[in-house]
């Protein structure tokens, strides 16, 4: 059973967490540095590459585009982890909330492969595969984010849902304003529709995730070299997005569970 007491405490946990995103460290602030005076030499097909982005993002917003995952291999994971059949989200939503980490601790070990192999693939070829990189690594994300909401009981073929996803994006690469910002936001408190209208401009995700990868991403444009980086920066990207929407997506769950516990003692 999940007291009052033990949610309170996981809860406590995600706001220590929360308090610890200090925005983006010394090399992340310097590495938007490299982008913005190399803006002018960058190759014309990575400038109609992150074009392309900016309406797969916009579409994915919308409609979820290509990105939408299926709910299987999310409720596979919770089976595991739950050991117990898990056949849609009300049921995934009503399991234990440990089970659900590590769910998404699993699918995050494995995601973290999956990114650093991109990476590594990506990072042969240079200044000339890091066009496929961006757009390649954009869609672990998504897909990412997207089963970490199925494991705790989300689903995000529902706007708002995906509208949240956006907003997890947003918080891994923001500086420490953006971050505040964006937690008030994502408040239980707040309604839908304030949440949805805080969504200002999907394009600034973009180009703040193509910026995050700064002057690492600068060592994939050198052919060989670039192996390890790209394996390295995909990694460590995925690590920190998939951290950031298990904490976001859990502390609704716990905030949930705890207001279910206080109605049913009124």
């Amino acid at each position: 059973m999940e007291t009052n007491e033990w949610l309170n405490k996981e809860l406590e946990a995600i706001k220590r967490w929360e308090k610890g995103q200090n925005g983006m460290m010394i090399w992340d602030r310097v590495g938007r540095l490299p982008y913005k005076l190399l803006d002018k030499i960058t190759p014309k097909f990575i400038h109609e590459k992150i074009g392309v982005l900016l309406d797969e993002l916009g579409s994915y917003v919308q409609t979820g585009g290509r990105y939408l995952i299926n709910e299987k291999a999310a409720f596979k994971r919770l089976e595991a982890s739950a050991g117990k059949p898990v056949g849609s989200l009300d049921e995934a939503a009503q399991l234990p909330i440990s089970a659900m980490d590590q769910a998404s601790a699993e699918l995050t070990t494995q995601r973290k492969k999956v990114a650093a192999f991109q990476g590594a693939s990506t990072g042969i070829g240079g200044i000339f595969t890091l066009a496929a990189d961006i757009p390649a690594l954009l869609a672990i994300s998504l897909k990412t984010l997207q089963e970490i909401a199925l494991i705790y009981g989300y689903d995000p073929k529902v706007k708002s849902e995906r509208i949240f996803i956006v907003k997890c994006l947003q918080f891994t690469s923001a500086d420490i304003v953006g971050k505040q910002a964006i937690l008030k936001s994502l408040s239980a408190n707040e309604r839908q529709g304030e949440v949805m209208s805080e969504l200002q401009g999907w394009r600034e995700v973009v180009y703040a995730y193509r910026d995050s990868f700064g002057w690492k991403k600068l060592f994939q444009m050198v052919p060989v070299a670039g192996i390890i980086f790209g394996a390295f920066t995909n990694r460590s990207a995925i690590a920190d997005l998939a951290e950031t929407g298990s904490m976001l997506y859990k502390k609704r769950r716990i905030l949930e569970r705890l207001e279910e516990i206080q109605n049913s003692d009124i």
